[in-house]
């Protein structure tokens, strides 16, 4: 028998690596000897970079970059071979980066992950995946272009963004969108034009309006009603621009929106190609390769219900599983609402591993011993109805 293991991390408790070494243990004590693989999966947020790394033996560099509010912050990309690189804005630019009481997205910027993207072109490669998910800005990307050489120019013709990181606005920031009026690219990096780049994103919202970076995203980022209507006043001049210079409406591109409209200055600046994180991540890991052969494939996350539909690593994995016809079973630490729409996306079965009423803290201090028995109970299931199979 032959069983691959694919879980999303566990947020705070287990990684994708931990569950499956639990996972083959389990089914060790309960088969016997059987054949099992690991593979480390991400949704194409936080994590990513990591699974990516160890699912294709590449490695982690770290570098120093500016954070939201231009302080120096240690960053992570991954390198696989010479060729290929992936990396997160939430490594960069992250919202967990900025303590609550400081979060003003008038006043991040976007620019570390240009910078992250600059040491990655540096070390020779020409094909990046970018997750960008996570994000603490609403600066439209134009702090993450300007790190790349894209000048943003006022009425006057002079340069947003402070010159000094002292300065408020260096780097570029929400703040400065709505006093963009000409875009400059004279000057950006020339390596952009020989790299492939493609952006992981599960959001598919537009630029501006009801559904738009600012007003979806801008409260979880600290901004309060007054300034979220400010910043969006801000987006909606700074997309008249984009279409003005580039002749394409942003809000015609699923994902321009994503990570305070970072998706539409990288789909422009980059001519990148914005697909669904998983997918993405699933093709970078070779998934499809290692489901060869396989009986059965084990799933999971820390808490499971509707929103895992929509891009989220059970998804995408039971999806590519149900083509092939092998079964999957989700093995997660709590079931929420409407759990049961993961039927329709080739999960077969649902397991929890809390095993008695107990509360989210004690379920988390006790993680890896929960998730241990919920395992072996699960694969005795599996045994039970192998037995059946055969009668």
């Amino acid at each position: 028998m032959k069983l691959l293991f694919a879980s999303d991390s566990f947020k705070g408790t287990l990684s994708s690596e931990q569950t499956g070494k639990l996972l083959a243990d389990a089914a060790r004590e309960v088969f016997g000897e059987c054949e099992t693989e690991t593979v480390p999966v991400a949704d194409g947020g936080e994590g990513t970079t990591r699974a990516v790394v160890k699912a294709r033996g590449g490695e982690l560099e770290r570098v120093f970059v500016h954070g939201p509010y231009m302080e120096a912050e240690p960053a992570i990309f991954g390198k696989i071979g010479t060729e290929e690189a992936v990396m997160e804005m939430a490594s960069a630019s992250g919202l967990p980066m900025v303590p609550e009481e400081k979060r003003d997205p008038r006043y991040t910027t976007s620019f570390g992950t240009g910078e992250l993207l600059k040491f990655i072109l540096d070390t020779g490669c020409r094909r990046v995946s970018i997750a960008i998910g996570g994000s603490a800005t609403n600066d439209g990307g134009i702090g993450f272009a300007r790190a790349l050489g894209v000048r943003f120019l006022d009425v006057q013709g002079r340069e947003l963004g402070g010159k000094r990181p002292d300065e408020p606005g260096y780097g570029g920031i929400g703040a400065d969108l709505i006093r963009v009026d000409r875009i400059d690219l004279s000057r950006i990096d020339p390596r952009i034009r020989d790299t492939e780049f493609t952006v992981m994103c599960d959001v598919t919202n537009p630029l501006t309006g009801p559904d738009g970076a600012t007003r979806t995203f801008g409260a979880q980022k600290g901004a309060s009603p007054v300034v979220i209507e400010a910043l969006e006043q801000g987006m909606e001049h700074y997309r008249k621009v984009l279409i003005r210079e580039f002749g394409t409406d942003p809000n015609e591109i699923a994902g321009s929106g994503a990570a305070g409209g970072l998706g539409a200055a990288m789909y422009f600046f980059l001519q990148a190609k914005i697909r669904s994180g998983i997918e993405t991540v699933l093709d970078l890991v070779k998934f499809d390769e290692k489901l060869e052969n396989v009986d059965l494939v084990v799933t999971g996350e820390g808490r499971t219900d509707w929103q895992s539909a929509y891009g989220k690593v059970m998804q995408g994995v039971g999806r590519r599983a149900k083509a092939r016809g092998i079964p999957v079973i989700g093995l997660s630490g709590s079931l929420g609402q409407d759990y049961e729409k993961m039927y329709e996306h080739g999960i077969a079965s649902l397991m929890t591993t809390v095993d008695a009423p107990m509360s989210l803290v004690e379920a988390m201090e006790h993680a890896e011993e929960l998730y241990f028995r919920g395992a072996v109970r699960m694969f005795r299931m599996v045994k039970a109805g192998m037995a059946l199979g055969h009668h």
